[in-house]
């Protein structure tokens, strides 16, 4: 398969292209593309940019562009629940938004017209909770919005609207939303950096960087060889 992989910042594309041989990169209209065989599959890298806007038009560009038979979401999240710590992954079963409302008619969350929830695909979800990794991964749902959480009364309140949620990012919603409209099967797969909230969040935060970054992304790799060469 062709399995673009979309990342927002540089540290997560840097951690990604190590893992994979045979490396080459292009840039075709607005975005690089590092490309390279992992296990049965070739695997396109991106770095789209913090944020719904950047990762909507990174998704579209990377679809039109690559015509990718899967696509996933890959790089760190905060965690919002106590099963999924720090180190630990959460790869998404659902995904939502947490910033949005458009009002009578629709679910928190929903964008008029479009699910209230953006699934991902069962049999990437299920390679993801199958890895032989020493790593916990979490199935679950992931909250996105425009806003890097590290607030306790806000993170209380997206808890509020959605108990289910595992960790929050600023990517995935819209990478799922515009993998819907297209028909391309999807997963976000996510690192947990940090817990907002927490006592010293931002210090978490960049120790994780600083320290564990290296060792998290290896269950990355763990997961990207496990991908089948096509889906049922």
């Amino acid at each position: 398969m062709k399995i673009g992989i979309i990342a927002a910042m540089s540290s997560e594309r840097e951690q990604l292209a190590g893992l994979i041989e045979g490396l080459h990169t292009e840039r075709l209209g607005l975005f690089e593309y590092t490309s390279g065989r992992l296990g049965s599959n070739t695997l396109y890298i991106m770095e789209c940019g913090i944020g719904k806007v950047n990762a909507a038009v990174g998704a579209t560009e990377l679809i039109g562009r690559i015509q990718p038979d899967v696509v996933v979401s890959t790089g760190v999240a905060g965690g919002i629940d106590a099963k999924a710590g720090v180190m630990e992954v959460v790869a998404a079963s659902e995904v939502v938004y947490h910033d949005v409302w458009c009002g009578m008619g629709n679910a928190y969350g929903q964008i008029q017209g479009l699910p209230a929830r953006f699934a991902c695909n069962g049999e990437l979800l299920q390679t993801a909770t199958s890895l032989p990794s020493d790593v916990p991964v979490h199935a679950g749902l992931i909250c996105t919005g425009d806003k890097f959480i590290t607030d306790r009364e806000e993170l209380d309140r997206i808890k509020s609207a959605f108990p289910d949620g595992l960790a929050v990012d600023m990517e995935s919603g819209a990478i799922a939303q515009v993998c819907h409209l297209f028909g391309i099967p999807f997963i976000s797969f996510r690192i947990i950096s940090d817990t907002p909230g927490a006592d010293a969040h931002w210090q978490q935060y960049e120790n994780f960087w600083e320290t564990m970054a290296d060792r998290s992304f290896g269950v990355v790799r763990t997961f990207l060889e496990s991908l089948p060469a096509s889906l049922q």
